[in-house]
C-alpha cells in the first residue's frame, strides 16, 4: 500500500454533466467509468465535486453513492456566478497539495482551459495531474499541459447512444405504413460515420514508437522497459491510450509489434515489465542492402549518387520503406547509418552542395 499512488479527484461537475448532455447523445454522466479508470491507476483518497446542486438534483444520489464530497457554489439570484466553482476548486487542490504531502497525483476532471494555469501550478509542486473531459467540449490547450488525459467517451463502461434522427410530423399522422419505410433508408447512409470512427493507424503508432524507443536509448545508458516507453509516450500525447488502437493492454501492443520486427522484447527488471529495444538485424539490414543496391544502379557509369531524390528511388524498389520505422528521424540519420555499416560510401560535396552516396 505504502507504493501506491494517492490520487485526489476534482470534479467541475456542471462541465462535465453538460458536456455529456450535449455531445454524447443527452446521456446522464456517471462517475463510475472515472472511478474504474482510477482504480487501476492507485488509491482514491480524495472525492470531491462542485456545482450548483439545485440544478442537478438527480444526480447527487449517484455521487453519494460513490463517496464523492458535494462542494455547493449555489448561484445568485439575477447575478452571474459562472466562475465561482471553477475559483473554489482551484484554491482546494493547490491548498490540499500543500497540506497532504502523501498525495502524489491530482485528478482534474473538466474541458475548460481555464483551469490550465492549475495544471501548471501542480506539475510545478511535483503532482502528477491527469484531465478527464468530454471530447468535444475539452478545451485544446487542456491535455497538452496534463501528464495523461482520459477522454470520458473513450473510458471502458461508457456507452455512447448512437445519433438518432428526430422523426417529422404529427402523433396523428402515423397510420400510414408506406411511409415508414422511408425514414429508414436515410438512417443506414447517416450510419456509417459512426462505425468509422474509433480504429486509428497501427502504422503510424508503429513509427511513433520506434522513434520514441531510438531517442531513450541515445539519450540514457540504461534499458528501456516498456513503462519507461509508455511514459514517454504519454509525454508526448497525453491523450494516448493503447485501447484507441484495438489492445486491451501495452504489453499485448508490444507483443503485436515484436511480431511485426518493429521493436524486440527481452526480459526487464520486473516481471510484466520487458526491456524494448530496436532490431540490430532483420528489416534494417534489409534495408541497408536495398538501399546499396539503389546506389549501385544508378553509379553505374561511374560518379555517386546524390542524396537529393534518392528516397524517391529507393520507394520505386520498395513502397512500404520508412526510415521512422527502423528508428531513424530523416533520411539522411538513415543514410549515415548505412554508411557506418559500410553498406555505402557517404560523403559531402561542397561542389554540388549535398552528400554524394558511392558503393
Amino acid at each position: 500500500m505504502d507504493h501506491e499512488d494517492r490520487i485526489a479527484l476534482f470534479l467541475d461537475y456542471e462541465n462535465l454533466a453538460l458536456g455529456a448532455r450535449e455531445h454524447l447523445g443527452g446521456m446522464a454522466f456517471d462517475i463510475r467509468p472515472i472511478a474504474d479508470a482510477l482504480a487501476e491507476r492507485g488509491r482514491v483518497v480524495v472525492r470531491r465535486a462542485y456545482a450548483d446542486w439545485s440544478y442537478f438534483d438527480d444526480d447527487r444520489r449517484m455521487l453519494t453513492r460513490s463517496h464523492v464530497e458535494l462542494i455547493e457554489m449555489p448561484q445568485r439570484m439575477g447575478a452571474s456566478r459562472k466562475n465561482a466553482a471553477d475559483i473554489k476548486m482551484a484554491v482546494d487542490a493547490v491548498e490540499l497539495a500543500f497540506e497532504r504531502e502523501y498525495i502524489s497525483t491530482f485528478v482534474i476532471c473538466t474541458g475548460d482551459s481555464d483551469f490550465t494555469p492549475l495544471v501548471h501550478k501542480l506539475r510545478e509542486l511535483n503532482k502528477r495531474v491527469i484531465g478527464v473531459g468530454v471530447e468535444k467540449s475539452t478545451s485544446a490547450l487542456l491535455p497538452p499541459a496534463c501528464d495523461e488525459f482520459l477522454y470520458y467517451d473513450r473510458l471502458e463502461g461508457v456507452e455512447v447512444p448512437p445519433p438518432t434522427k428526430a422523426r417529422r410530423g404529427r402523433a396523428g399522422k402515423a397510420p400510414a405504413a408506406e411511409t415508414r419505410p422511408e425514414p429508414e433508408a436515410p438512417r443506414t447512409v447517416e450510419e456509417p460515420p459512426v462505425v468509422e470512427e474509433p480504429v486509428r493507424d497501427v502504422d503510424t503508432l508503429a513509427v511513433l514508437v520506434a522513434q520514441t524507443v531510438a531517442g531513450l536509448q541515445g539519450s540514457s545508458s540504461g534499458a528501456v522497459t516498456a513503462s519507461t516507453l509508455k511514459r514517454t509516450l504519454l509525454r508526448k500525447d497525453p491523450t494516448f491510450s493503447e485501447s484507441d488502437y484495438g489492445f486491451r493492454a501495452f504489453g499485448e501492443l508490444m507483443r503485436h509489434l515484436a511480431g511485426r520486427n518493429v521493436v524486440e522484447l527481452a526480459e526487464g527488471p520486473a516481471k510484466g515489465d520487458p526491456e524494448v529495444s530496436l532490431p540490430e538485424h532483420g528489416d534494417r539490414e534489409v534495408a541497408f542492402g536495398v538501399l546499396r543496391s539503389v546506389v549501385q544502379d544508378l553509379t553505374r557509369g561511374g560518379g555517386a549518387a546524390a542524396l537529393s531524390g534518392l528516397k524517391n528511388q529507393l520507394l520505386r524498389v520498395r513502397p512500404d520503406f520508412s526510415e521512422k520505422k527502423l528508428g531513424y528521424r530523416s533520411f539522411l540519420q538513415f543514410c549515415k547509418a548505412a554508411a557506418t555499416s559500410g553498406a555505402v560510401g557517404l560523403e559531402w560535396s561542397p561542389e554540388a552542395d549535398d552528400y554524394l552516396l558511392t558503393v
